[in-house]
């Protein structure tokens, strides 16, 4: 069993910066082996992949948070999201993911609220 633990959320103005950290414990295989990653969901929308970064290091973002954001894996077992130059669109739950696929068949963290807002 894998457990995934965010922190890092909170309110900033347009432009600001903040950094979500995600740990996970359990099954160090389990982990190792997954991609790990950041989906946000907004009200009244549906939830949408913002990064991912694979085991072996390759990355992938979402086109709105290109060249703002940046993913990075420590030890293969945490994970961060630099979030730069943040907009009011960016308000959101954002989850830690483990697997990738964005399904119930992936480990999901509880949540961290980000609100951009003046």
């Amino acid at each position: 069993q894998v457990q995934l633990v965010e922190s890092g959320g909170g309110l900033v103005q347009p432009g600001e910066s903040l950094r979500l950290s995600c740990a996970a414990s359990g099954s160090i295989f389990s982990i190792l082996v997954r991609a790990m990653g950041w989906y946000r969901q907004a009200p009244g929308k549906q939830r949408e992949l913002v990064a991912l970064i694979t085991s072996g290091g390759t990355t992938n973002y979402a086109d709105s948070v290109k060249s703002r954001f940046t993913i990075s894996r420590d030890s293969a077992k945490s994970t961060y999201l630099q979030m730069n130059s943040l907009k009011p669109e960016d308000t959101a739950v954002y989850y830690c993911n483990l697997g990738g696929s964005g399904t119930s068949s992936d480990y999901w963290g509880q949540g961290t609220q980000v609100t951009v807002s003046l």
